[in-house]
């Protein structure tokens, strides 16, 4: 807890809630004792060793013994402990309200022991009335009456049949009537019908003398459609011979506290901005739609994500994105209601909807299709009109062997795929695409640990020279030693480092590795070391700390600029986020050798990278594999390979090709402009070690 000291902020909690009691209830005590009494109750509470729900229920029922029995004053003591008890004890949201209902339960009980006894003076003067002489019947029932005309709660005296002879004040003010309306009336009509079996149940037993007493929670609804909650203690009244005569009922208003923890009950498995249900509830609707209630049973479950929706909040703000989550909550939950299904926010901009008892993966997918054509539909938000579009993964299966988690997980992985072939779509889980996603997952997760691990390191491809047949540059290439999968290539983890962010930090551990070996070649071979080359990925070459970390590690490892050369994606140069010229350009200024990665995917880049101070270009790609076919190079492999040289020749660059396999497929593409070779025909990847050796 952080803020003032415990005893200062236990003192302040205590002012609080006495203020709160004074508010709601009057006592002949002064503020001090009231205080000294609080302070006591919730110090026996926080200080509890062991049971505090225990501890809880002696606060409730201690508020009564003390006489705060104003209805008003539990409402205001379980608002106060619900903001309070988080500042000294850690609770998790069920235990609080575990906490706060016990503090009811104790009140509820005290106040209830109270008013039996109450009610036994009523029913022993009744009783001594009848014996008595008249001048002390009338002592008596002048008593009882006082008792039954004063008590808070509503007294119904009634006979066998049900039927109400007489009501007090509060039974008028609890039920909403005037006058004499209910006398006459059956408690039966005071229930409403969902409560009613329980009640002719137990009066049943009351009247017929098997019991004495029963206590039942009930609830009525008035003219006005609104609800009264009411703690009904019955009791029966004999005659002198000890047979059932009539019955009193006394009704405690229970409403405030009802809704009270309604309230809470309502804030722990709901979604507090769009009403939906939260991961809590939906967890158990998920538990009772896998229930093999019957052979065959099925059931759906659609992961939907907005998309574009970081754009809303960036560009409009919070609020106006606010707005557009509930509108879209809404959407989806009204279509989901009138499918039986349970629409939930997982936070952030993911829904889902739960569809127990599907009928079918046709059915489901035209609700899917039904509720991403609804959430397109412009939303009007303030003096904006925005159009959201969603894409969404889907499942449909049998209940029998599945489990909630499985199936989120499921769906997880399948509104993924959605959202990488091309967004604003619905996929249907597929298991090959799903282990397929998972192991993608899995390398993913374990790739920040690989790096401290040491699992990652760097091995070489030669680069030849045709003409000399003399290696000029090593360029640096990525293995993963994959405890479970064995050696992996960059191709199986770069692409998922740039999606997790990881590459900028993974780029620089393999540019310092690779300046480390490129300065132990030169020290020993000395001016016959190749140049050490590193091709970086899109997403490092926009990472804003990636010419400070180059100028870093040059000056931790002692590299000289000129023997490293890094290669830059062309698509990267020249994309949506901006113009990477003034990073190349920088480079050059460093003295760094900069080559163009996959040379020749936009033929309209060419103008603009003949003003960049570029060393290099490099040609990659399948064309280049029909020039190690017996019967040559098909013919736009041909065309394709002569036009990128031929401009990169006009551009005043030499052309590296890689992936090259045979020395036949070097030589017709050096017949064709290409000047240097990589791949399987140089020898194929090398340790650092084994570089050194073969220029030794």
């Amino acid at each position: 807890m952080t803020g003032p000291e415990p005893d200062a902020a236990r003192g302040e909690a205590v002012r609080r809630w006495t203020r709160a009691v004074i508010h709601t209830s009057y006592v002949a005590k002064s503020r001090q004792d009231i205080e000294l009494f609080l302070d006591e109750c919730l110090g026996a509470l926080l200080d509890a060793p062991g049971d505090t729900r225990a501890a809880a229920e002696r606060i409730g029922a201690r508020l009564v013994d003390v006489h705060f029995t104003n209805a008003a004053v539990l409402a205001r003591t379980l608002q106060v402990l619900g903001a309070e008890l988080p500042g000294f004890r850690t609770l998790p949201p069920g235990e609080l309200l575990e906490l706060l209902g016990a503090v009811a339960a104790g009140y509820a009980g005290a106040l209830r022991e109270q008013t039996l006894d109450q009610q036994e003076v009523i029913q022993q003067a009744v009783l001594h009335a009848r014996d008595a002489a008249e001048e002390a019947l009338r002592a008596s029932e002048a008593r009882s009456r006082a008792v039954f005309a004063s008590s808070a709660l509503g007294i119904a005296v009634a006979g066998l049949d049900g039927r109400i002879d007489e009501v007090n004040a509060s039974m008028n003010r609890i039920f909403r009537s005037t006058g004499q309306d209910l006398v006459g009336q059956s408690i039966f009509a005071l229930v409403d019908e969902a409560w009613l079996p329980e009640l002719e149940r137990l009066d049943v037993s009351l009247v017929a003398g098997v019991d004495d007493l029963f206590q039942l929670d009930t609830r009525f609804t008035t003219g006005d459609d609104s609800h009264i909650w009411t703690q009904l203690s019955a009791s029966l009244v004999r005659d002198g011979d000890g047979a059932p005569s009539y019955q009193v009922l006394l009704y405690e208003d229970i409403t405030e506290r009802h809704m009270l923890q309604e309230q809470f009950r309502r804030q722990a498995t709901h979604d507090p901005l769009t009403g939906l249900a939260n991961r809590t509830l939906l967890k158990t609707r998920m538990d009772e739609a896998l229930a093999a209630s019957h052979p065959g049973r099925r059931v759906g479950l659609c992961y939907f994500d907005l998309d574009g929706f970081k754009a809303v909040n960036d560009s409009l703000g919070h609020p106006i994105g606010d707005d557009l989550l509930r509108s879209v909550a809404q959407r989806l939950n009204t279509l989901a209601a009138a499918e039986g299904a349970v629409a939930a926010r997982m936070g952030g901009d993911e829904f889902v909807v739960l569809v127990p008892d599907s009928t079918g993966v046709t059915d489901l997918l035209d609700l899917v299709e039904r509720m991403l054509g609804e959430l397109t539909r412009p939303v009007r938000v303030g003096s904006h009109e925005l159009s959201a579009t969603a894409s969404a993964g889907v499942v449909e299966r049998e209940v029998a062997g599945s489990e909630p988690d499985q199936l989120l997980r499921d769906a997880d992985i399948t509104l993924y795929r959605a959202k990488t072939e091309g967004r604003a779509q619905w996929v249907l889980f597929d298991p090959e695409h799903n282990a397929a996603a998972r192991e993608r997952f899995k390398l993913s997760a374990a790739l920040p640990g690989a790096l401290e691990t040491n699992e990652l390191f760097v091995e070489y491809e030669p680069v030849v020279w045709l003409a000399t047949g003399k290696m000029i540059a090593a360029e640096a290439v990525l293995r993963w030693d994959h405890e479970e999968l064995g050696e992996l290539g960059g191709e199986h983890f770069l692409e998922l480092a740039e999606e997790t962010g990881l590459i900028s930090r993974l780029g620089g551990w393999a540019l310092e590795r690779v300046c480390e070996h490129a300065v132990r070649w030169n020290e020993r071979v000395g001016a016959a070391a190749p140049v050490a080359a590193l091709d970086l990925t899109a997403r490092h070459c926009r990472a804003p700390e990636l010419v400070g970390d180059v100028r870093r590690i040059l000056d931790r490892t002692g590299m000289e600029p000129a023997a490293l050369a890094l290669g830059m994606p062309e698509a990267a140069m020249f994309d949506e986020f901006g113009d990477r010229v003034d990073t190349v350009e920088v480079f050059a200024d460093m003295g760094l050798n900069v080559g163009i990665a996959d040379f020749g995917r936009d033929h309209t880049r060419l103008a603009r990278l003949r003003r960049l101070p570029v060393h290099a270009v490099k040609l990659a790609g399948s064309y280049l594999d029909s020039f190690a076919e017996p019967d040559g190079p098909d013919p736009l492999d041909e065309h394709l390979v002569r036009s990128f040289a031929e401009s990169a020749r006009l551009l005043g660059l030499p052309v590296v090709a890689a992936g090259v396999r045979t020395e036949e497929q070097a030589k017709r593409l050096e017949l064709l402009g290409v000047q240097a070779v990589q791949g399987p025909c140089t020898g194929g990847p090398a340790s650092a070690m084994e570089i050194e050796q073969a220029l030794l």
